[in-house]
C-alpha cells in the first residue's frame, strides 16, 4: 500500500483550514479481535466467503503491494472487515483469483482510504465493488488539512496508528507478525471512520458531491500506457543531446527487460543515476564506463558486460533514429507560461479563472484541484469558443467533470471569461488609441 499516512500537499482552503482542538489520543496497537491467521488456501477462502456474505453493512478494504521491491504494482495482501463477519487477511500470492469473494458481496459498499491506489490491484484479482466510500476523498471534500489515514483516524476517532511498516516488501513470505498487525489495523476502524465522515458530509451539504466523486473513482478506466516511459528517468533532464537521450532509452529498455525477467523493481536492477551518468559521458569502451563513479559499485561492476552493449548500440544509431529532444507531442495546450505571447485571450481567461477558482475553493472549503481538475480548467481556457454557459457546461462534462463540479464552477467561469474579454477589448482599444 502507498504510505497513506503521508499527506499529499493541499491547496486553497484545505491548506489554511483550522485544525480541530487538541484531544487526548489512544494508541491503536492491535485489532480488538486479535490478528487472524492469514488465509492462503482455497478451503479457508471458501469459509471466509460464507462468513462475509452473512455479515451486515459495508466492507472495509485495503491492499498491500511491494512497490520499490518487485516489478510492477501487483497486490500481495488484501484486508477486509465487516460487521458480523470479522477481519480477514488474504495472501493473494497464494490466492490470485478473488472473484468469488467479490461476487458473494453483491452490491455491498466497499470502504477504502484512497481507493484509486487500491482499486487497480483489486481489479487484477477479479474484484469489482458495486459501490465505494473513500475516506481520503471525503476528508478532502470536508477541507481537512491532513488527509492521510493516520491523521484522519486521529482527528475523528482519537486513535493513533503506527506507521513503521508502510513501505515494506509485502511479497515477503512468511509475513512477520508485526506486519500483519499493521495491515489489520488499516481496516480495523475504517467502518467507524466511514460512518462519522458520512455524517460530516451530510451536515456540510456535500454528501451528494462525495457520492459523485466516489463513483468517478470506482469507474475510472485503467491508466493509459505512457508514451516514451524512459523519459521519466530521474535526472534525464540534464541530458540535452539526442545521442545521450538514445543511451538513456537503450539502457532503460535493457533494464526494464531484465527487471521484468527477475520480477524486481527496475531501480534495484540499475539505478537511474548510473543511466544518466553513462548518457552524459558517452563511454566508448567498457573501461571508460567502469571509470564513472556511478558504475563503481560491486553490482554494477559485475554487470558492466551486460549493460555496455546497450550503450554501444545507442552510440551506433544513425542520426535519423535518435530520439527527439522534445519528446512525444502532448495532447492539449502549451505550457501556461507561453500563453501571454501565443494567445493573450486565453491567458486572460486563465488568469481570471484561477483567481476565481481560489476564491471558490475558499468559499467551499475544498482544495481547488478537487473543485475542478486543473487540466480541465486549462483546456477550457484555451479552447473556449465564446458560447457562454452551455459551451462551458458541455466542455467540462466531456472532460469528465462531475455534475456538482459543473454546477458550482460554471457561474464563476462565465464571469471570469467575461472579465477577460473586457480586459482584452480595453487593451486593444488602448493600443489603437493610446489616449483612450
Amino acid at each position: 500500500m502507498t504510505d497513506l499516512n503521508q499527506d499529499p500537499p493541499l491547496t486553497a482552503a484545505a491548506a489554511d483550514a483550522d485544525a480541530p482542538a487538541e484531544v487526548e489520543t489512544t494508541p491503536l496497537v492491535a485489532p480488538a479481535g486479535g490478528v487472524p491467521p492469514i488465509i492462503d488456501t482455497p478451503e479457508a477462502l471458501a469459509r471466509a466467503i460464507d462468513q462475509f456474505a452473512a455479515g451486515t453493512g459495508p466492507v472495509a478494504a485495503d491492499a498491500e503491494r511491494a512497490s520499490g521491491f518487485r516489478y510492477g504494482q501487483a497486490t500481495y495482501l488484501v484486508q477486509f472487515k465487516r460487521r458480523g463477519a470479522g477481519l480477514i487477511l488474504i495472501d493473494t500470492a497464494a490466492l490470485p483469483d478473488l472473484s468469488a469473494f467479490s461476487a458473494a458481496l453483491g452490491d455491498v459498499e466497499w470502504v477504502f482510504h484512497a481507493a484509486s491506489q487500491d482499486l487497480p490491484g483489486m481489479h487484477d484479482l477479479g474484484m469489482y465493488p458495486a459501490s465505494i466510500f473513500d475516506t481520503e476523498l471525503g476528508a478532502r471534500l470536508l477541507g481537512w488539512p491532513k488527509v492521510g489515514l493516520a491523521a484522519v483516524v486521529e482527528r475523528e476517532l482519537g486513535l493513533t496508528l503506527a506507521k513503521e511498516h508502510s513501505a515494506q516488501d509485502w511479497s515477503t513470505r512468511p509475513l512477520p507478525p508485526s506486519w500483519l498487525t499493521y495491515a489489520a489495523l488499516d481496516v480495523e476502524v475504517l467502518l467507524e471512520l466511514r460512518d462519522a465522515m458520512y455524517a460530516h458530509l451530510e451536515a456540510a451539504g456535500k454528501l451528494e458531491w462525495a457520492k459523485q466523486e466516489f463513483e468517478a473513482v470506482r469507474l475510472a478506466p485503467p491508466a493509459e500506457p505512457r508514451e516514451d516511459p524512459w523519459r521519466r528517468t530521474n535526472g534525464s533532464h540534464a541530458v540535452r543531446d539526442q545521442r545521450g537521450l538514445a543511451i538513456v532509452r537503450s539502457l532503460w529498455e535493457a533494464r526494464d527487460q531484465e527487471a521484468r525477467k527477475r520480477d524486481t523493481s527496475p531501480g534495484r536492477v540499475l539505478r537511474d543515476a548510473a543511466i544518466v551518468a553513462a548518457a552524459l559521458a558517452k563511454p566508448t569502451s567498457v573501461d571508460e564506463l567502469l571509470a564513472l563513479r556511478e558504475w563503481q559499485s560491486k553490482g554494477n561492476k559485475r554487470r558492466v558486460p551486460q549493460w555496455y552493449p546497450a550503450i554501444a548500440e545507442a552510440m551506433q544509431l544513425p542520426d535519423k533514429a535518435l530520439p527527439s529532444k522534445r519528446g512525444p507531442r502532448i495532447d492539449g495546450p502549451p505550457q501556461p507560461r507561453m500563453w501571454a505571447d501565443k494567445r493573450p485571450d486565453a491567458h486572460a481567461r486563465l488568469t481570471h479563472a484561477r483567481e476565481g477558482m481560489g476564491e471558490l475553493s475558499e468559499e467551499l472549503d475544498i482544495p481547488a484541484e478537487n473543485v475542478l481538475q486543473p487540466d480541465a480548467l486549462r483546456r477550457l481556457c484555451w479552447d473556449y469558443d465564446g458560447g457562454g454557459e452551455p459551451s462551458i457546461r458541455s466542455f467540462l462534462a466531456e472532460r469528465g467533470a462531475r455534475p456538482w463540479q459543473i454546477d458550482v464552477t460554471t457561474p464563476m467561469l462565465l464571469a471570469a471569461f467575461e472579465a477577460a474579454t473586457e480586459e482584452i477589448l480595453a487593451q486593444d482599444a488602448k493600443a489603437t488609441d493610446p489616449s483612450a
